[in-house]
C-alpha cells in the first residue's frame, strides 16, 4: 500500500488487535494454534495490520507472535511492548521472521498515568518515550507509538510528545481513548487538534484506539476518521478489556455504507465478517449478543408485520445493508432428515465453512441425529453442530462417549459417564449431586481427577421451540497456575438437544483445554 495514498485521506488502514487486546477479555485466552487460525482469516479478508500479542508477557504470547510472523506474509505483524528495552528486545526476537514487522511501544500521557502509574514527570515520560522509539528503530523500520490515556491528557503536552516521537522515528502515532471516557465530539476535536498543531504529523499515520466503557467506541473511532485519522484499531465482535474495543465489523460497514459521509475506502472483504465473527466467538467461548450490530443473530431478522410487509416489497425499506454483503446467507435451503450430503455441504459452504472430508462426515452424522429430533435444522443449529464437531486446536486427552442421568423430584440425581482415556482405555464411573449437571460433573471428576472450580455456567437456546438445540458455555478455574503464568481460567462449550449432555460436553472441552495447556507448558 502506497504511503502517499494513505496520506491523501482516501484509504483507511485496519489494525486488528483481537489477538492482543481482544484476548484480554476475561476467560478468552487462546492457544497458539487458535491465534494462528484467526490470523489466517484476518489476513485473507484484507486486514492490513495484525497485532499478534505482547511477546514479553508470557511464553505463549511470544510463540504466537513468532508463529504468526513466520506464516502470515501479506500483511504487517505487530508486537506490543512497554517503553522498556527488555520488552522491545523480546518483540524484535519474536518478529524476526516477519515479512513486515512492526513494534508498538509507548507510555501514558495523562497526568494520572504519569504521576500515579509511571511515578515520573511529564519531561521524564517524554524522554523515556523518545528513547524507546529510538531503540525500537534499531530493530525495525516500522515503529508505532501509543500515547496511553490520550483522551484525558493535556492536549498541549500531547502535541509535544507526538512531535518528539515522530522526530525520533515513529511511523504511526496511536491516540487511544484508553478508558472510553470521551464523547465523539471531544475525541474528534482531539484528533483535529493533533492534525493542526503537530508540525511533523504528515510524517506519520494517525491511528485511533477506542474503548467501549460508555458504549461510544465505534462512534469515537468514526469521529477520529472524520477528523484525519487514517488507521483504525479494532477487534472482532468488539471483544477486549472491560466493555471491549471498537468493533471491526461495525467500523468497516459504517465506512462502507456511509462513503458519502466519510469519503474513504477500506480494503476489507466484507463477506468474511460473519464467518470470522463466528470463529472468534467459538474459539473464545464468548457468545455474540443477538442484537449485536452487523453479525448478531437478530441483525437481519424482522418480526413486526409492518416491517415484514416492507421487506417483502423492497428490502431497502428496513435494511441499509444486504445481509449477503457481510456473509450472512439467506436461509433458502430448508434442511431436514431427508436432506443428503450434497444439500448439507452446499448449505455449509454458504455459511462460510470449509471442512475436509473427515470433518464434514462428523458434522453430517451429528446433523442426522439433530434432524431426527427436529422438523427442520436451521442456520444456528448448523453453527452449533460445526462448533462442536469441527477441528479443535488442541489435543483431546479424554473423550466423552456416553452420559446417562437419573433424576426427579423424589430421587437423588445420579449420573453415569463412560470416558475414553489417553491410552484408549474406557473408564465407566458414577456419582450423585445436587442436580443432574452437578452429578455429571462429579462423575467426570472421578474419572479425570483434575482439580478445578466451576466459576461460570450459562445456557442459551440456539433456536426457538421446545426442540431447540441448547448451547452451554462454562469457565473453570484450575486450583494452581497451569504454566507459571496468571492464566488459570479455561472456557468450554457444548451443544445438544439434551441440555445435560451439552453441559457434559462443555465441561469436557474445558478440562481437555486445561490439560493440553499444562502438557504444552511441561514440554517447554
Amino acid at each position: 500500500m502506497d504511503e502517499t495514498e494513505v496520506r491523501t485521506g482516501d484509504r483507511i488502514i485496519v489494525f486488528d488487535t483481537t489477538l492482543r487486546d481482544g484476548e484480554q477479555s476475561p476467560g478468552a485466552a487462546l492457544n497458539v494454534d487458535e491465534k494462528l487460525e484467526i490470523a489466517r482469516m484476518l489476513a485473507s479478508m484484507g486486514v492490513e495490520v495484525i497485532e499478534a500479542g505482547f511477546p514479553i508477557s508470557s511464553p505463549g504470547d511470544f510463540r504466537a507472535v513468532q508463529r504468526i510472523s513466520q506464516e502470515i506474509r501479506d500483511c504487517t505483524v505487530c508486537g506490543l511492548t512497554r517503553a522498556r528495552r527488555e520488552d522491545i528486545e523480546a518483540a524484535a526476537e519474536a518478529l524476526k521472521g516477519a515479512a513486515h514487522p512492526r513494534i508498538q511501544t509507548g507510555l501514558g500521557v495523562s497526568d494520572v498515568h504519569i504521576h500515579h502509574k509511571l511515578r515520573t514527570t511529564r519531561e521524564g515520560a517524554l524522554k523515556m518515550g523518545v528513547e524507546a522509539v529510538q531503540y525500537a528503530k534499531q530493530y525495525v523500520e516500522d515503529v508505532q507509538y501509543y500515547t496511553e490515556d490520550a483522551g484525558r491528557a493535556d492536549p498541549e503536552y500531547l502535541y509535544r510528545v507526538l512531535e518528539a516521537v515522530i522526530n525520533a522515528g515513529a511511523t504511526v502515532i496511536n491516540i487511544p481513548d484508553t478508558t472510553g471516557y470521551t464523547s465523539p465530539e471531544e475525541f474528534g476535536t482531539l484528533i483535529r487538534g493533533i492534525m493542526h498543531n503537530v508540525p511533523n504529523v504528515d510524517k506519520a499515520i494517525v491511528s485511533v484506539h477506542c474503548h467501549n466503557d460508555l458504549g461510544l467506541a465505534t462512534a469515537n473511532t468514526l469521529a477520529g476518521v472524520r477528523n484525519g485519522a487514517r488507521q483504525v484499531e479494532v477487534t472482532v465482535n468488539g471483544i477486549g478489556e472491560r466493555a471491549g474495543n471498537a468493533s471491526l465489523e461495525e467500523i468497516v460497514m459504517a465506512l462502507k455504507t456511509r462513503q458519502d459521509l466519510f469519503n474513504v475506502d477500506v480494503g476489507i472483504d466484507t463477506q468474511r465478517l460473519y464467518p470470522i465473527s463466528r470463529l472468534v466467538s467459538h474459539l473464545t467461548s464468548i457468545p455474540v449478543q443477538p442484537n449485536k450490530a452487523i453479525v448478531g443473530s437478530n441483525a437481519f431478522a424482522h418480526s413486526s408485520g409492518i416491517h415484514q410487509d416492507g421487506i417483502l416489497k423492497e428490502r431497502t425499506t428496513y435494511e441499509i445493508i444486504n445481509p449477503r454483503d457481510v456473509g450472512v446467507p439467506d436461509s433458502e435451503i430448508i434442511l431436514s432428515a431427508r436432506s443428503g450430503r450434497h444439500g448439507l455441504r452446499h448449505r455449509l459452504t454458504e455459511l462460510g465453512y470449509t471442512l475436509d472430508d473427515q470433518g464434514f462426515e462428523k458434522v453430517y452424522q451429528r446433523f442426522l441425529k439433530v434432524a431426527d429430533k427436529k422438523k427442520t435444522v436451521e442456520t444456528r443449529d448448523l453453527e452449533a453442530i460445526v462448533a462442536d464437531e469441527a477441528e479443535i486446536f488442541f489435543q483431546e486427552t479424554y473423550h466423552l462417549e456416553h452420559v446417562q442421568i437419573s433424576c426427579g423430584d423424589h430421587s437423588i440425581p445420579t449420573a453415569t459417564v463412560r470416558i475414553e482415556g489417553p491410552d484408549g482405555q474406557i473408564v465407566c464411573d458414577a456419582d450423585h449431586g445436587t442436580g443432574p449437571v452437578d452429578a455429571v460433573y462429579r462423575a467426570i471428576n472421578r474419572v479425570i481427577g483434575e482439580p478445578n472450580e466451576l466459576i461460570e455456567f450459562s445456557i442459551e437456546a440456539i433456536t426457538e421451540g421446545i426442540d431447540a438445540v441448547g448451547r452451554v458455555t462454562i469457565r473453570i478455574q484450575a486450583e494452581a497456575p497451569v504454566n507459571g503464568e496468571t492464566r488459570t481460567v479455561f472456557s468450554g462449550h457444548g451443544s445438544d438437544n439434551d441440555i445435560v449432555v451439552a453441559s457434559a460436553k462443555a465441561y469436557m472441552f474445558a478440562l481437555n483445554r486445561l490439560i493440553a495447556t499444562r502438557r504444552e507448558a511441561q514440554q517447554d
